[in-house]
């Protein structure tokens, strides 16, 4: 148990048996009535977002999120296979939890799983990774009706968006969360 004073970004609450993370939170003192505290949250599961307010100082809920580093190692067609870096333990999680992660999951890649009594909750990677161009058309000079950007096919088999001057094969940053190029990799 915790009070709405000990709220942080990222933690994980217990609300009527559901699991909602914090996604923002602010504390506001008001001139006339009591202080309360005006909240974002995210259902772990349905990844559905609501505002909720609570008066300061409200008892809520924590839940015990367990987040390990594991590693992905590949898709059986059923579920995806992740093992316990420590523990070499091995985890099969339901394609509906790993959810759009699996679009830029490569084999051997860390990712953090999340779980909660045993309960796998979600899978997430950092905020960009790098990944090569398996396939994009070249890009004709004067080409500007699409504002200067190209579909190109990553390693994993997503489609992105890229500037008209990237080639197949080279290695590009983008970003986990919107699938968006960040630029390319040097090397």
């Amino acid at each position: 148990m915790a009070t709405t004073n000990d709220l942080k970004n990222g933690m994980v609450l217990n609300i009527e048996g559901q699991l909602w993370a914090v996604i923002e939170f602010q504390h506001v003192k008001p001139g006339k009535g009591p202080a309360f505290v005006r909240t974002k949250l995210k259902n772990v599961e349905s990844n559905k977002t609501v505002d909720k307010t609570f008066n300061a100082g409200t008892k809520v809920e924590t839940a015990n999120v367990d987040k390990r580093t594991m590693q992905y190692l590949y898709n059986d067609g059923n579920s995806y296979v992740f093992m316990d870096t420590t523990t070499f333990d091995q985890l099969e999680i339901a394609p509906e939890i790993v959810g759009d992660v699996k679009n830029f999951l490569l084999e051997n890649q860390d990712a953090i799983v999340a779980t909660n009594e045993g309960r796998v909750l979600f899978v997430e990677l950092p905020a960009s990774v790098e990944l090569l161009i398996s396939h994009t058309d070249p890009g004709l000079q004067g080409d500007r009706s699409t504002g200067g950007t190209k579909p190109a096919t990553l390693e994993t088999g997503h489609e992105i968006q890229v500037p008209l001057f990237i080639t197949t094969g080279e290695k590009v940053k983008v970003d986990t969360r919107d699938s968006s190029y960040l630029g390319r990799v040097k090397g």
